[in-house]
């Protein structure tokens, strides 16, 4: 009775281990990549091609040291230019009675938050409030513009949550199946995010098929990566699953903080992660006319052919195995499912 007893608590213990980590690796990723956000080389730029705009743009860098990066602008065209190509974050159009600032707050409702408080002070120096223009606001039913981002969770639930269920209820299935089983998942997920993007919340008021396309090429990645790394992973696939698409995805998108207002650690990432990608690509499409899509989409097509690359390497290690090798039981796959709950 004692070792039964034991044997269970063992079990439990065991088990435990998982949510646990999750915890640890939750704090150190959103705490780590949130709590303290701040500029560091945030490009802005001052209109004005005359010595005062220079002068103007110098002390502002003097002041800022690290945190900006300040250029000049011949004119409001070319302002407005660059900041729908998020090469700059502000604009401060100085002299008049009312100093102006550019923003465009659809790229990142914080960043614009951020450059305000930049120039606020620059404004009430030459005695007068400052105006701020927003150049590409987002849509009226989603005003801060993180809609986008919690669409990414959305998907990336639906697509991660499901690997735990194609992984654990359909481990006895061949490779090939749960491949299939994993693209017309991803079908599903898709059409459910333009769903809730469109129609439901109205996030996205055009574009829906290019939005459709990088939802699809999204889920379709995360699905298949999952369940390529099932065949490895077994247990501890939704851990591994949690650490690349949550803990380093959501805290490196761009959805809440841009890269520009974060650390050395999660900064980087923006660059390469495919949260990122289909957070960026999905802006580009709503608000700034597909300006550097291609590059986005290339991104999470990436991602995808890596989910391709390690599910044909998991089809390759399991047709090498003996039969029967590997199969994985109904209680083992109930618990495999019940532990997912921690997504």
């Amino acid at each position: 009775m004692k070792s039964a007893t034991g044997g269970a608590l063992r079990h439990v213990l065991t088990h435990l281990l998982t949510p646990l980590l999750m915890c640890v690796g939750m704090g150190l990723a959103y705490l780590g990549a949130f709590a303290h956000p701040s500029p560091h080389e945030l490009p802005v730029a001052v209109v004005g091609s005359g010595p005062g705009a220079q002068a103007l743009a110098r002390t502002i860098a003097d002041k800022a040291g690290d945190d900006l990066a300040v250029r000049t602008v011949a004119d409001r065209a070319q302002a407005e230019d660059q900041l729908r190509h998020q090469d700059i974050f502000g604009a401060f159009v100085p002299g008049g009675k009312t100093p102006e600032l550019l923003v465009a707050s659809a790229g990142s409702d914080t960043t614009a938050a951020v450059v305000q408080k930049v120039f606020t002070p620059v404004a009430a120096r030459q005695g007068a409030p400052l105006k701020v223009t927003d150049v590409a606001p987002p849509t009226k039913d989603d005003p801060t513009g993180q809609g986008v981002f919690f669409l990414l969770v959305a998907l990336s639930i639906g697509s991660y949550a499901s690997v735990a269920v194609i992984g654990g209820a359909g481990a006895v299935l061949p490779m090939r199946v749960r491949a299939l089983l994993a693209a017309a998942t991803s079908l599903v997920v898709s059409v459910i995010g333009v769903a809730l993007a469109g129609p439901v919340f109205h996030l996205v008021d055009h574009g829906l098929g290019g939005l459709w396309g990088m939802a699809w090429l999204y889920s379709a990645g995360v699905l298949l990566i999952g369940t390529g790394l099932h065949t490895f992973l077994k247990r501890w696939t939704t851990l591994g699953m949690m650490v690349l698409f949550v803990m380093l995805n959501f805290t490196s998108s761009g959805g809440i903080f841009r890269p520009e207002l974060q650390n050395g650690f999660f900064a980087p990432l923006h660059d390469v992660w495919n949260g990122a990608a289909f957070v960026e690509g999905t802006r580009s499409l709503a608000y700034f006319d597909g300006i550097d899509l291609g590059g986005h989409v290339w991104t999470l097509a990436l991602w995808l052919v890596a989910g391709l690359a390690v599910t044909a390497l998991a089809w390759a290690v399991e047709a090498r195995r003996p039969a029967g090798t590997g199969t994985v039981t109904t209680a083992s796959a109930e618990e495999e499912l019940e532990e997912a709950v921690g997504v």
